[in-house]
């Protein structure tokens, strides 16, 4: 019988997480960490990876048998073969939400249609990215790594591999099980990555690596999923149920029995099932703008759902969005502000739903399946009071599953592996 630990590694849009699961699937140690320094900082991350696994116990860590990382979808880095990121500005990746319009017409020139196809897509962070190289006169060769595939690089001391998921973005088509348009035929093509699916074995965990986070050598290294993804992969969702991730971002995924398509939609394959969905730039993070953790807490206490607002704002965290709209130049609302902070908070609350509202709308016209049920996981998660709102605009069952860590997703995709002969 297996006795091995599974361990998962979340890279979200602010901060670490680790969870260990056993043999049985339940859940054991979970840990969270902010970025060190931020989310473009590569080597942050292997700090934050290094000092979340310092965090439990060394008998613990011997125990884990495999690990699977999941990163935000779109953060884009350029590194040596070696993973060795790029000297000045091209030491820090391009974090998902950062748009490149001025790349955008090439993006798509190259890519045809998809996610890939946009100034939000990494096909556009890539060409920036490689133009910014050539600018400083830094020379090739260059590898192009998203945060997940870089960091699973960094624990194999092998860059070679990208997980599917992850790579959609920068043009990886799922269905012909190649490079979109023209990708692979460009003079760079050298620089993307190996594909492998979520779940695959890509090899044993270095041994310097093994020493510095106190795992055993013969640990097992499993491709992972985007950082939504991974969530999904924690809720379990049922026939006719959607998922909402309340992060930084606000994000949409239900399985479907068919792949679909549209500007901002992305459509992966996860667990033999294609997960359709979508991420806009707005999300909780916005909240922070405005109140501490405490005060959320505090004003959200104070809201009636059956009294809306009447205020309608668009609660971007600045110009651009992905999803329900994919439009780089739509501009954030966030005003008038109302006197009473129970009101702003609310009127945030309200205009977070809307986009909700809209993006369910915008996958079903699209053809994903009717929701009758949705769960929701995140940090909005444990707000009852934005959950009655919400519950209140779709006019469906919303339940909040706030424990359903992308971590424990991870956990649970590498906890395969060791099912495996």
């Amino acid at each position: 019988m297996n006795t091995a630990l599974a361990l998962g590694v979340d890279l979200g849009s602010s901060g670490l997480r680790i969870a260990l699961i056993g043999p049985d699937g339940e859940q054991l140690i979970e840990e969270s960490s902010p970025y060190p320094s931020s989310l473009e900082e590569p080597l942050g991350w292997v700090e934050g990876l290094t000092s979340l696994c310092g965090l439990l116990p060394a008998a613990t860590r011997k125990q884990v048998g495999a690990l699977a990382v999941d990163g935000t979808s779109g953060t884009l880095l350029l590194c040596r073969p070696d993973g060795q990121p790029g000297p000045g500005c091209l030491g820090k990746a391009l974090a998902y939400h950062f748009a490149c319009r001025e790349q955008a017409p090439i993006a798509a020139a190259m890519a045809g249609s998809g996610p890939a196809a946009s100034a939000n897509g990494s096909l556009a962070r890539a060409l920036h990215l490689l133009a910014q190289a050539q600018e400083i006169g830094t020379g090739g060769p260059w590898l192009l790594r998203h945060q997940a595939d870089w960091l699973t690089g960094w624990l194999l001391g092998d860059w070679s591999w990208g997980e599917e998921g992850n790579n959609l973005r920068l043009g990886w088509n799922l269905q012909q099980q190649g490079w979109s348009g023209s990708i692979a035929r460009q003079p760079w093509a050298t620089a993307l990555p190996a594909i492998r699916p979520s779940g695959a074995v890509l090899g044993r965990i270095a041994a310097t690596t093994a020493q510095k986070l106190g795992l055993a050598p013969g640990c097992q290294v499993v491709a992972g999923s985007t950082d939504a993804n991974a969530g999904v992969l924690a809720a379990q969702p049922g026939r006719g149920d959607g998922v909402t991730v309340l992060g930084t971002t606000l994000v949409l995924k239900q399985f479907s029995p068919r792949p679909i398509e549209g500007p901002g939609i992305s459509c992966h394959r996860v667990a033999g099932s294609w997960l359709v969905g979508g991420a806009s730039n707005a999300g909780a993070g916005i909240l922070r703008r405005f109140f501490s953790d405490g005060q959320i807490e505090e004003l959200s206490r104070q809201i009636d759902p059956r009294q809306p607002t009447g205020l309608q704002l668009r609660p971007l965290p600045a110009r651009g969005e992905r999803f329900p709209v994919d439009d780089p130049e739509l501009e954030p609302l966030l005003g008038p502000r109302p006197i009473s902070d129970v009101r702003y908070l609310q009127a945030l609350l309200e205009g977070l739903t809307a986009l909700e509202k809209q993006g369910w709308q915008r996958l079903q016209a699209a053809g994903a399946p009717d929701l009758e049920r949705v769960i929701t996981l995140g940090g909005g998660a444990r707000n009852p009071q934005w959950r009655r709102l919400r519950q209140q605009s779709l006019g469906i069952p919303v339940l909040n599953r706030p424990g359903c860590t992308a971590a424990l997703g991870m956990a649970r995709l590498a906890a395969t592996a060791l099912q495996k002969p």
